[in-house]
């Protein structure tokens, strides 16, 4: 079968399609008929020497994170599922493989699709909506607080704003003038051109930051938070996300505690909160955004499907910075 595989570390492309071996479920894994599955940043990013260094992996493999497709086959100590199921999976982030026509995952990572979704949709939803579900959660947004959401018009920004107005907050987040209209119509009530304004110079005392963009903005986001509040970003590391997320060592943890020295300094002075986030792969979690999806709470934005043979030319465009929503390979 075909697979996009991630031959080595480097700092340039480094994943091609080849030939390689069709996968078999062991006791406890799932193998699914890949339909299509999504593109994300940190699929870029693993072929860097630095992500290597985070998340060592055993080359050449097939790259990829999240997918959807059908049950094939079963291990014999799989219960939850049949075959011919339509599920989505984020897989695990030790052994990729979703850019291939089968993949093999761990039982708990995957979940039933929702009925109203194609599995283009399904495809782009695992990895962006967990990441905006446990990022939420980890903020602790509850019903009347106001939330700033950075970058709203991307994968996660899309879906972290439909649901914190679930959740019954007030949004705020940064867009293009291109992306303006599709975060309002997600539900954000403040929608600041970061091409033209900075956002600490328009927002104050809100109760919760997520940060899904670099740069300033986490430092900037301080400024915005009431004493209390919460921050929590995607692009920093700290040291208890390096210790209870990565399982780092010593030499990593004491990296990312050296590193966030200024954060720590800033976050005491300005009396607020602040946790990293790395996202963690739950089918259970994953359940729970089908059920919304199901209910009409939730809706997956999907900006560009290629077919696979092009999955290249997928993540150029994805690398661009421009995509509103996900990018989606179909198989």
């Amino acid at each position: 079968m075909q697979g996009y595989v991630l031959t080595r570390k480097g700092l340039g492309r480094t994943m091609e399609l080849r030939e390689v071996p069709e996968p078999t479920a062991a006791n406890n894994q799932v193998l699914i008929r890949v339909e299509a599955a999504g593109l994300n940043p940190v699929d870029s990013k693993v072929q860097m020497a630095g992500a290597q260094f985070m998340w060592p992996l055993d080359l050449p493999r097939v790259a990829g994170s999240e997918l959807s497709g059908v049950v094939e086959s079963l291990g014999r100590h799989v219960t939850r599922f049949k075959l011919g199921d339509r599920v989505f999976a984020r897989v695990d982030k030790r052994k990729l493989g979703a850019y291939a026509m089968y993949c093999v995952v761990e039982e708990d990572l995957v979940a039933k699709m929702p009925d109203t979704l194609g599995f283009e949709d399904a495809a782009g939803l695992p990895l962006a909506g967990l990441t905006a579900w446990q990022g939420l959660r980890r903020i602790g947004v509850t019903a009347g607080q106001r939330v700033f959401i950075s970058g709203g018009a991307g994968g996660v920004g899309t879906l972290a704003i439909q649901l914190a107005v679930q959740m019954g907050a007030t949004v705020a987040t940064t867009a293009s003038a291109k992306g303006e209209e599709l975060v309002r119509s997600l539900g954000a009530e403040t929608v600041i051109d970061y091409r033209k304004q900075q956002f600490k110079d328009v927002l104050s005392d809100y109760d919760g930051a997520f940060l899904l963009t670099g740069g300033r903005d986490l430092m900037d986001a301080f400024t915005i938070l009431k004493r209390g509040g919460n921050a929590v970003s995607v692009t920093h590391v700290d040291a208890i996300t390096a210790r209870e997320d990565l399982s780092a060592g010593p030499v990593l943890i004491a990296a990312a505690w050296a590193a966030n020295a200024k954060i720590r300094r800033q976050t005491r002075r300005a009396g607020i909160n602040y946790r990293s986030l790395l996202m963690r792969p739950s089918g259970e979690d994953l359940g729970v955004l089908a059920d919304m999806v199901g209910q009409h709470q939730l809706k997956p934005i999907t900006d560009r499907v290629f077919p696979f043979e092009r999955i290249s030319d997928a993540f150029t465009y994805l690398e661009q910075g421009h995509a509103k929503g996900k990018v989606v390979v179909r198989l």
